[in-house]
């Protein structure tokens, strides 16, 4: 029964990748907006119900995968070793290189300048990266208020919880913008690299300085 499961499992994890794959390719091609999700159905040899089994709506054809990154990010500052901060931890993570971003071939390299390109043209799909931010905090907001071992709702923890995700969303920004102006990948890789550290130290140190010299 288990071996049956597994291999149920396998084929779903293989559907839904098949389709994401498809409408990628698509979106890059053509725009979000201009393709339908009977066209990315057609094209995945699949029916229109079953993109809809997987995908509820077609930008989780594109952001599918940020719901695990949440539950990593959430993991790491959780689970962080004893005496380590949520910043350091929060930074540690953060700093690390996923994806396409993390390999280094020219496949790769045209990959993500497609995907940047498709995703800043389309408003439907910056709108659902706010969206998509915006959780992010509230979830982190809730963790360090409960480690912190303060109220729902407080202010301290909701502000660490902004600060922090608008790091993340600040290189995500940053990236973006070089990736559009023809950075190669491992001097992007530096540069984002740089910027998320300087950025975590202004953190670490605080912003009463900031401005006053």
């Amino acid at each position: 029964m288990s071996q049956e499961l597994g291999l149920r499992e396998r084929k779903k994890q293989a559907t839904r990748q098949l389709i994401a794959d498809t409408a990628r390719r698509l979106f890059v091609e053509r725009g979000f907006e201009r393709v339908r999700i009977a066209e990315i159905a057609r094209a995945a040899d699949v029916s229109e119900q079953t993109v809809f089994n997987y995908f509820h709506t077609k930008e989780d054809l594109v952001y599918w995968r940020l719901e695990s990154f949440e539950d990593e990010l959430l993991a790491a500052v959780r689970e962080r070793a004893p005496g380590e901060s949520f910043l350091a931890a929060f930074g540690r993570f953060v700093l690390q290189q996923r994806g396409l971003l993390a390999e280094r071939n020219p496949e790769a390299a045209r990959q993500l300048e497609g995907v940047t390109r498709m995703i800043s043209e389309s408003p439907a799909l910056l709108a659902r990266e706010e969206q998509v931010f915006d959780r992010y905090t509230e979830s982190l907001s809730s963790l360090i208020a409960e480690q912190a071992g303060a109220e729902p709702g407080d202010v301290q923890a909701s502000v660490a919880a902004n600060a922090l995700i608008g790091v993340h969303r600040s290189l995500v920004h940053y990236t973006r913008a070089r990736i559009l102006a023809g950075v190669p990948p491992p001097r992007l890789a530096r540069d984002v690299r740089r910027q998320g550290e300087r950025a975590l130290a202004l953190l670490e140190r605080g912003l009463g300085d900031l401005g006053a010299g």
